[in-house]
């Protein structure tokens, strides 16, 4: 982690960094687009990497897509992505099935969307709530005719843009009727961009309601935590002393590549900005590199 970051600036500056390194992971929402446009030049940089035979991985903390969908979108907006797409949502199934262990009998209470759930379905994983259309109703909650499932052990949150009554209110009694049940989150990102410079609630917004009543903080899996690092070491073999996390958010991302020993690049095109940088706090959250815009470096395809 560097004091004084390094702003990129010059073509001469942009080919030096390339140099610096072997592995390059990106985030997605921020950094290559923002919801479906992209960031000018974006691909271009990407193509370039890939001709230098750069070692290419995304690492995103979106966990409303499935891996599966998410090649979807990378196809739809001319991404080139192969095996190197790794979501918070696949992290969390697999920590539940090689971490916890969960035996084949308990089952998981989402608060989530279908790509949770297929990638829990890939882990052979129960889950009950999410999609459900028992769940997803704003007819008020009677705890009268709740059925409380006694195989539920997990209580797994992430981005969920039905959230209701009725899904707080089913996970407050699994956390806490269920003994030993365990609160997971994707991830705590509290907004996310979805272009012209507007944000959304994250996943960590979700789950802010079920910390209050529980006053326990969930097992985070996604950026910044070693889960996620752990899931795409599983998968790929790379140095991280020649490894930069690229991202746009400061308590995630730049976090997330300095605890896994790797270099940082800050992009300015989506939460984080210069005048958040703040080198006197402690401990610091600083990048090694910060540019204006990944697509500055597409001038190397010249």
């Amino acid at each position: 982690m560097a004091t004084h970051p390094l702003k990129l600036s010059s073509k001469a500056e942009y080919a030096s960094f390339v140099d610096r390194f072997d592995t390059f992971m990106f985030d997605c929402d921020g950094v290559l687009w923002h919801d479906e446009e992209l960031v000018p030049g974006a691909v271009q940089v990407l193509e370039h990497l890939r001709s230098l035979k750069k070692k290419i991985i995304f690492v995103t903390n979106n966990a409303t897509k499935s891996r599966k969908n998410y090649k979807k979108k990378f196809d739809r907006l001319g991404v080139q992505a192969e095996d190197e797409v790794f979501g918070s949502a696949y992290a969390s199934a697999v920590y539940i099935s090689s971490v916890l262990k969960l035996p084949k009998d308990e089952k998981v209470y989402v608060i989530g969307q279908a790509g949770l759930e297929e990638e829990l379905d890939e882990e052979g994983i129960q889950h009950i709530g999410g999609t459900d259309p028992a769940d997803k109703t704003f007819d008020a909650f009677d705890i009268t005719k709740f059925e409380r499932d006694p195989k539920v052990t997990v209580v797994l949150a992430g981005l969920d843009t039905a959230i209701n009554y009725t899904k707080l209110a089913k996970a407050m009694q699994y956390l806490t009727r269920n003994s030993g049940c365990r609160f997971l989150a994707t991830n705590e990102d509290s907004t996310y961009p979805v272009g012209g410079g507007q944000f959304l609630p994250g996943a960590g917004s979700i789950s802010a309601p079920l910390r209050y009543i529980t006053k326990t903080a969930p097992i985070s899996i996604g950026k910044p935590n070693q889960a996620m690092m752990d899931t795409i070491k599983a998968k790929h073999h790379f140095d991280p002393t020649k490894t930069v996390m690229v991202g746009d958010r400061l308590d995630t991302d730049i976090i997330f590549g300095n605890k896994g020993g790797c270099s940082t690049l800050l992009v300015l095109t989506g939460v984080a900005k210069e005048a958040d940088l703040r080198p006197e706090a402690s401990p610091p959250v600083l990048p090694d590199f910060i540019v204006n815009s990944l697509g500055n470096l597409a001038v190397l395809k010249d």
